[in-house]
């Protein structure tokens, strides 16, 4: 259920993306005003919020909260369809990110009550399934609704909303709020101080770093690739190309997060370090075949490569979310997540997209609409070799601080 409520939480995140061309055809805009819609406007609440709404769920029900956001954010995707101009649609941008903030959270909170730290890289690998999984239903929603040649992108925006309401009812009705799994000394132990040693842990700041880093430039490319495809490729069917990336995400980018969370647990028991070592290894295959998509032109190639990068950063989510866990106090788990979640999303969520949305725009006016985005998209190779190089220097670091929480809850 957790898994589901998670692609819900993607549908309602990435349909900006998917939906881009029409949006910006429609209402006039530009590619930086594009690029905050997709970025900017969603992650400046998103962020802020998750640290309140992570200190409640440290306190209180946790299924209540992730309910009432799920309520939250789906209506404001409705809403979305309704919106008459830029002004409206970034407002409902706003509440999309006010509300998914009470998802993520209390989520991991719940998940890491309910495994062991030797099976959590699974576990969350798991729940992260729900990110390729939203992807592959927004694009196959986004292509059923287009398919019928009446509808158009506000049909699909209340079409992925309003069932994300009735899943929140069913959630409350199906989960019940697990038991708090937290050692004696943990129990007594203030959250202020728990807090300062999560934060005083070098590795929880490597995880943090490397996956920002990373999704600071995955996010963008996610966010506009439809833009990318469209110009590279003029003639092609818009409706033909939201299945092949719904197949694609559903297939093999689930693959690649589920496969990053087993291999990480089994290769993690007698190396630590390979929660960390995992994420780089598979970017050094899928970053170069990104930029080798990028200049082509043939099809396929860009879709094999677009594909590749996906797969090798799927691997990330399980080990950095299982570590957000492990490493942190039980007493402050879904505070680890919302800090988390506070440094990546706000620079990579808020910055990937927006990054190269304001590039494109500055590059198209001398290199034309394609080149511009592809010149926009050469830039994300430098926070992508700076992840790789983050996850190399956390994988050394982290058998050391592994044991020093250990001997903490100890």
């Amino acid at each position: 259920m957790l898994t589901l409520v998670y692609a819900f939480n993607f549908i309602d995140r990435q349909i900006i993306g998917i939906l881009s061309p029409f949006i910006k055809q429609e209402l006039g805009l530009d590619d930086a005003q594009l690029g905050y819609l997709k970025g900017f406007y969603f992650a400046v609440l998103y962020t802020v919020m998750g640290i309140p709404v992570a200190w409640l769920a440290d306190r209180y029900s946790r299924i209540n909260i992730i309910t009432l956001s799920l309520i939250l954010w789906s209506g404001f995707t409705a809403l979305s369809g309704l919106a008459g101009n830029y002004l409206q649609l970034a407002l409902c941008r706003i509440g999309v990110g006010i509300g998914e903030a009470g998802g993520t959270p209390p989520a991991h909170s719940i998940i890491a009550d309910l495994f062991p730290a030797k099976e959590r890289a699974t576990a969350m690998a798991l729940y992260a399934l729900g990110i390729p999984f939203g992807i592959m239903l927004a694009y196959l929603a986004s292509a059923f609704v287009l398919s019928g040649g009446q509808a158009d992108w506000r049909s699909v925006m209340i079409a992925v909303g309003l069932p994300g309401v009735a899943l929140a009812v069913l959630l409350k009705f199906t989960v019940k709020e697990p038991v708090r799994q937290q050692s004696p000394a943990e129990q007594q132990r203030p959250m202020l101080d728990s807090i300062a040693q999560l934060l005083k842990t070098p590795c929880w700041w490597g995880m943090v770093l490397g996956i920002t880093l990373s999704s600071f430039a995955n996010y963008a490319v996610i966010g506009w690739q439809m833009d990318y495809f469209v110009r590279r490729f003029s003639d092609i069917d818009i409706v033909w190309l939201l299945i092949v990336f719904g197949v694609i995400n559903g297939t093999l980018y689930a693959l690649g997060v589920w496969a990053g969370g087993v291999i990480a647990d089994r290769w993690g028991r007698s190396n630590p370090g390979a929660y960390a070592r995992l994420p780089a290894l598979a970017l050094c295959l899928g970053v170069p075949a990104f930029l080798v998509a990028i200049h082509s032109d043939s099809l396929w190639v860009a879709i094999a490569g677009f594909t590749l990068l996906q797969v090798t950063s799927g691997t990330y989510f399980g080990p950095c979310f299982a570590m957000a866990q492990t490493l942190s106090p039980a007493n402050c788990r879904a505070m680890s997540t919302a800090l988390f979640f506070f440094v990546l999303n706000l620079i990579a969520l808020g910055g990937g997209p927006t990054f190269v949305g304001i590039l494109s725009e500055y590059y198209i006016t001398s290199h034309g609409q394609l080149n511009g985005l592809v010149k926009a998209f050469e830039w994300l190779a430098l926070p992508f070799v700076l992840s790789i190089l983050m996850f190399g220097w956390t994988s050394l670091r982290l058998p050391l601080d592994l044991e020093k929480v250990r001997r903490g809850n100890r």
